[in-house]
């Protein structure tokens, strides 16, 4: 099997984080996609509680993908190798692609052993930039580390957690940023508000 991550804290998770799998599942015939929400993670302190972004993630996804808790279920800090790991002892025999975003391929340096991270999967690379620059990124990262890695073909989404959480706080709509029952999950909840 061919099996795609989506690695992500989700605070919240938006239409794009839905869109952008679609386009990886069908260019690169993945026969699933499995989302990861970052438990703890090392580059991101002030996250909503884990369990929260869990809950929205699971049921932003609906079944369309599958949604894991791994990173969620330890109380340590979330790597990503950690996380690749486990993965490929749970799955031996198949291949895993991780989707990142080009500003997550700018940084890869800095992750945690992130050659040992292009050992154990192919980095499939969705546009974040108008720039056109992406292809110049994965050659350079390619020459300094290694590895699979490969861009998609997806439009730009200027959409980000971190505007539909201002959104939130100034007390503005983000209807058809967010899935339906994400939303409904946010107001119920009362998230957010400053």
């Amino acid at each position: 099997m061919k099996i795609g991550i989506m690695g992500g804290t989700f605070d919240p998770i938006h239409n794009a984080h839905i869109i952008i799998p679609r386009y990886a599942k069908e260019q690169f015939s993945l026969d699933k996609v499995i989302f990861m929400p970052g438990g703890n993670p090392p580059h991101k302190p002030d996250v909503l509680d884990k369990r929260l972004r869990y809950e929205m993630t699971r049921i932003g996804v609906g079944g369309e993908f599958e949604t894991s808790s791994y990173e969620v279920d330890k109380e340590e800090y979330s790597y990503t190798l950690r996380t690749l790991e486990y993965l490929k002892a749970k799955y031996p025999n198949d291949e895993l692609f991780f989707i990142i975003g080009e500003d997550s391929l700018n940084d890869i340096g800095k992750w945690y052993r992130p050659k040992d991270i292009l050992s154990l999967c192919t980095l499939l690379v969705f546009p974040r930039a108008a720039s056109g620059e992406l292809a110049e990124t994965i050659k350079k990262t390619k020459l300094s580390l290694g590895g699979k890695i490969f861009a998609m073909n997806a439009p730009l989404f200027g959409l980000s957690s971190s505007e539909i959480r201002e959104r939130l706080r100034n007390g503005k709509s983000i209807r058809h940023m967010v899935p339906d029952a994400v939303l409904e999950y946010i107001e119920k909840n009362n998230l957010y508000k400053g």
